[in-house]
């Protein structure tokens, strides 16, 4: 599978785990989201080891982009609040980097 549809996944996964214990403990809302999140946790690591890469730390390095940008879908989407442009502006340079990254040339 492509590394990009993977990214966005383990994005959702890490970000949905993340915000049921930002729920919890920020908003009030009962312990019992924290099983849901512990779950999507679990599946975000287990979809960032799909990642066809030669070393870890490459794969997480690049998902970094990913992550930031799919962090501002979900405050806008989840929590209503619109990025403003300098959101925008930072999530594209993390973008722009991240494919640097996945798609860099790499000598043998």
């Amino acid at each position: 599978m492509n590394a990009i549809p993977l990214y966005i996944l383990a994005a959702v996964g890490e970000i949905a785990g993340c915000f049921a214990f930002w729920a919890w403990l920020r908003l009030g809302k009962s312990p019992l989201w924290v099983i849901p999140g512990l779950l999507s946790l679990v599946l975000f690591a287990w979809l960032l080891t799909r990642i066809e890469a030669d070393f870890a730390g490459r794969a997480f390095a690049a998902y970094g982009g990913i992550y930031i940008a799919a962090s501002l879908v979900w405050m806008a989407v989840v929590e209503g609040a619109r990025p403003d442009r300098w959101d925008m502006i930072g999530s594209g340079i993390c973008i722009f980097g991240a494919l640097i990254i996945l798609l860099g040339p790499r000598g043998g």
